[in-house]
């Protein structure tokens, strides 16, 4: 909208002081900014209405009971309760800034707001579905896997085959390494993508376990991808740092910044003891729309190093599993995801959470370092 405006008045005599006052939404920057601020104040002053309202529909968050795991249940037994689905006001926060700041004629940002919407609305029916019942588990893990292979091929169909990226969206980059690894990866295009997009919704559900963690994970990993969109965007800068570049990708800019702005925004709530917690809802669609701005400013792998956390979270699951079918019964963790480990290993959780926080601002600063370092 801001940009639509900024359209309007540019017929205007340049001396105005009108037209100077406006000019200035046509920066990225400004506009990026706005919708950071905008998402922030959306959520911090309507967030204790919400959350009254959650309570008042009793969407409480069901806890594993005692027989389950009788010491995590000690630990997190008091957030039985906590109202969840927490992450409606993540979505919209983002949406609004987006809407408000982005310009409506790109495609990536309807891509990628599409994706997550649609899997915003999956972890919706999920939590609503783990309320209703009251146990923890809710929507088949079969169930929730297949909507979302369903959501991603349809985000890489309509990125692969929508000729606004060309050879640009089909090509393979490697950090750190200045000429891409496949300038054209064909079909194998829709799979890689698919991959991308589904390994990170699930990565950054299942990093969201304590008080405030993949929400405070989730600003370094947004304001990182911002300044990877920014950089992609403007051709004298991916031309000076020897990176792809594509004029649409500078609006995905605006998008991570309002990601960052609702993440803070709903942090004010979230961090510990936490008021609300954001759910199925707010974490398959922040790791989608993660997984969507990696893919469209072509820094797919790179997401490996500055989400880290939420890759190091999602591997513990998978090392787990594998051990305890293939070893007989043995573990490699206390528990996974990790960041249960460290909790039944003494770590208190504002120490864990902390401390990720401080690992994924070192991850996210050695990503950004990667645009340079080629």
């Amino acid at each position: 909208m801001l940009y639509w405006i900024y359209e309007m008045t540019e017929g205007m005599q340049q001396e105005g002081l009108l037209y100077k006052l406006l000019n200035v939404f046509r920066y990225q920057t400004f506009r990026a900014a706005v919708a950071c601020l905008l998402a922030f104040l959306l959520i911090v002053l309507t967030g204790e209405r919400v959350i009254r309202k959650l309570i008042s529909l009793k969407v409480g968050q069901p806890v594993r009971t005692a027989e389950e795991v009788h010491k995590l249940f000690e630990l997190h037994g008091r957030k039985a309760g906590t109202p969840t689905m927490g992450g409606i006001m993540i979505i919209a926060g983002v949406v609004l800034g987006t809407l408000f700041c982005a310009r409506w004629d790109n495609l990536f940002v309807w891509v990628s707001l599409g994706v997550f919407l649609g899997l915003g609305a999956l972890g919706f029916i999920d939590d609503y579905a783990k309320v209703v019942k009251k146990n923890s588990r809710g929507v088949s893990a079969r169930a929730k896997l297949a909507v979302q292979l369903g959501i991603a091929l349809t985000a890489a169909l309509v990125l692969c085959y929508s000729h606004v990226g060309d050879d640009f969206i089909g090509a393979l980059y490697v950090p750190f390494v200045k000429s891409p690894l496949l300038k054209e990866m064909g079909l194998l295009a829709l799979a890689f993508f698919s991959v991308v997009i589904v390994g990170s919704s699930n990565a950054v559900n299942l990093t969201d376990g304590l008080d405030g963690l993949a929400t405070g994970c989730t600003i370094t990993v947004a304001l990182a991808y911002g300044v990877f969109c920014y950089a992609v965007g403007r051709q004298d800068f991916s031309g000076y740092l020897s990176i792809p570049h594509h004029a649409m990708t500078g609006e995905l800019a605006i998008v991570c910044a309002a990601l960052a702005g609702a993440s803070l925004g709903f942090l004010w709530y979230n961090c510990h003891p936490a008021r609300v917690f954001m759910g199925d809802t707010g974490s398959l669609a922040i790791g989608g729309l993660l997984g969507t701005v990696a893919i469209c400013c072509k820094q797919e792998l790179t997401l490996l190093i500055v989400g880290f956390i939420f890759v190091m979270e999602a591997l513990s699951v998978m090392l787990q599993v594998a051990s305890f079918k293939l070893r007989g019964g043995k573990r490699i963790f206390r528990m996974s995801p990790i960041h249960h480990h460290f909790e039944l290993g003494g770590w208190a959780e504002t120490t864990v959470v902390t401390r990720f926080w401080i690992l994924s601002v070192i991850c996210a600063l050695i990503g950004v370092a990667s645009l340079k370092l080629r």
